[in-house]
């Protein structure tokens, strides 16, 4: 029998927020081992926070693995920290290192909070993981490394290289992808010093070669992934490399870049200039989304936590954005930020709303290990969780029960309108009601506090909003209910209506199906009658006619014939 040299095992372990999700993080420790340390044999196990610990678990067990390595963010450290007596049972001999942002800049109290964790990597881990690893098979001393810490030496200095760092897309990444959102980083570090932020910490912005950058591009766009999400901190700090990555998925796009592939960007959106956006204008519908961080358009707050933004230079730009109507804009606020009341933050909730982002999203402060904001806490009066995600409870700006309001708020805000579900009643509603945009959604929040929405249909939620928006002052019922199925008829390729929004018309309804022009072979479609307009409303749900940006199908309407 021919005898074959086997390399030792590193595992290499993450428990993923969701399944669709692919964090770069164990492939990027892979490479570090192909790279750095390539008589070992990196092996990747994924798992998710909603699947029983033990599963990956055995995983790792399974590869009889020299080294075990496991990636630690806000989303899994429960998770981690319930995995390791499990590790240590089975495999008492093992080195466990851990390391991510949710160790990195705190190891002497999880090495005091943890006995199983032997090791943990401060910084970015390619190499000093892959130097450890090879340390610890070979018997000799860790100490030195950079970026190591040990029990003896807890807090070593983050290592943060100047250079190019190893790629992680090996054919087991592409293996495992498996048509999940893909993640793709061209540039590391911040020029920004954000107080709530770990980006700033990460060293000066390293920028790959744009030819390897563009090769990766390719790569995940012909992957199967959907989506590709690039994970530059400040996508466009680098205005002109921006363009030029935006120009190449543009010039390809359809060609060497599969139709119907979504590339994701973070950028400052008061950064953009008229070329950014000339460029931007021209991509294909749907190819590009930007997610743009406004936080707060409070000044001091912005001053106080370094956040340096021209606000009316950034909704000028997102304005721009929005017109061209090919990209779809996801804009963010925090709440509970210092200085920022709840009567301000409503301030600055309705003029990001007033900008007509298709997705604002409402977030709420977290202090995160490492973070300026949270060595400030008890100067800012901030009491917060001591557990993963370190969320904000109150500040002194900020009271406890106005935050827990605000979670209410939130809720209305996905369901209402990110949801993209209710954009026409929204519409109504605003103009008909004496009320502000935030108000709204707070009074929805407020009207359903009683109310599990998580555990509501789509139906049952309709008809809960349904009828507290009839109670609003300045609402018409019958023409609310017009134009909510004029929303449901939109967003719902069913072409169902709930019951609530149903009137028993079936000679109407019939008549007005034989008004209408036939709809194409195989295709669905929804029809209604809008009594208070007179008019007939239908929707045909042909896939090449949804919007590539909202989602939802075009409506149609003829007048209403009557005796």
């Amino acid at each position: 029998m021919e005898l074959t040299n086997v390399k030792p095992v590193v595992a290499i372990g993450i428990f993923e927020s969701k399944y669709i999700h692919s964090s770069l993080a164990p492939w990027c420790l892979a490479a570090g081992i192909r790279t750095f340390a390539p008589q070992l044999q990196p092996a990747v196990c994924e798992s998710t926070v909603n699947r029983p610990v033990q599963e990956l678990a055995q995983a790792l067990i399974a590869r009889q693995p020299a080294v075990i390595g496991l990636c630690c963010y806000i989303w899994n450290m429960p998770q981690v920290e319930a995995l390791l007596p499990f590790l240590k049972a089975a495999l008492p001999q093992i080195p466990i290192v851990l390391g991510g942002p949710e160790v990195s800049w705190c190891a002497p109290q999880v090495f005091e909070r943890l006995s199983d964790a032997d090791y943990i990597i401060s910084g970015e881990g390619e190499e000093p993981f892959a130097h450890l690893c090879a340390a610890l098979l070979e018997g000799t001393s860790p100490d030195g490394i950079p970026g190591v810490c040990t029990r003896q030496r807890p807090d070593a200095p983050s290592h943060l290289p100047c250079g190019e760092w190893p790629s992680p897309y090996s054919d087991a990444y592409f293996t495992a992808l498996r048509g999940r959102i893909a993640y793709l980083e061209t540039s590391r570090g911040c020029p920004f010093r954000c107080a709530f932020c770990l980006s700033g910490r990460c060293g000066g912005v390293r920028f790959l070669p744009m030819e390897r950058a563009k090769a990766e591009l390719l790569a995940l766009a012909n992957s199967g992934a959907q989506t590709v999400k690039l994970v530059d901190r400040t996508f466009n700090c680098d205005r002109r490399r921006a363009d030029e990555v935006w120009k190449f998925i543009i010039n390809e796009y359809g060609k060497a870049i599969p139709a119907g592939v979504r590339f994701h960007f973070d950028i400052g959106g008061d950064l953009l200039d008229e070329e950014n956006l000339a460029v931007l204008a021209a991509a294909p519908k749907g190819s590009i989304q930007l997610e743009i961080g406004l936080q707060s358009f409070h000044a001091p707050t912005l001053d106080t936590i370094c956040r340096k933004t021209d606000t009316e230079k950034l909704c000028r730009n997102i304005r721009a954005l929005l017109a061209a109507g090919n990209l779809h804009i996801h804009i963010d606020l925090i709440a509970g930020l210092p200085l920022e009341t709840p009567e301000l933050f409503a301030r600055s909730f309705d003029t990001a709303y007033a900008l007509g982002a298709h997705q604002l999203q409402l977030g709420f402060l977290k202090l995160l290990h490492g973070a300026a904001l949270r060595e400030r806490a008890e100067e800012d009066g901030c009491s917060y969780s001591p557990a993963p995600p370190y969320e904000v409870y109150e500040t002194r700006w900020f009271p406890a029960a106005a935050l827990r309001r605000l979670h209410r708020t939130e809720d209305a805000v996905e369901r209402l309108y990110n949801s993209g579900r209710f954009a026409l009643t929204l519409e109504y509603l605003l103009r008909s009601a004496p009320l502000s945009p935030f108000a709204l959604f707070e009074g929805v929040g407020d009207a359903l506090q009683n109310t599990d929405t998580q555990s509501l249909s789509l139906d049952e939620y309709t008809a809960a909003v349904y009828a507290y928006f009839c109670t609003l002052p300045g609402v018409d019922a019958a023409a609310l209910r017009d134009v909510m199925t004029c929303d449901r008829l939109a967003s719902n390729r069913t072409g169902r209506l709930p019951v609530c929004l149903q009137i028993q018309d079936a000679a109407g309804l019939k008549a007005a199906a034989k008004a209408l022009p036939p709809a194409a072979a195989g295709v669905r479609r929804g029809l209604a009658i809008l009594y208070t307009q007179k008019r007939i409303v239908w929707a045909d749900y042909a896939d090449a006619a949804q919007d590539a940006i909202t989602g939802r199908w075009p409506l149609q309407f003829l007048p209403l014939l009557t005796d």
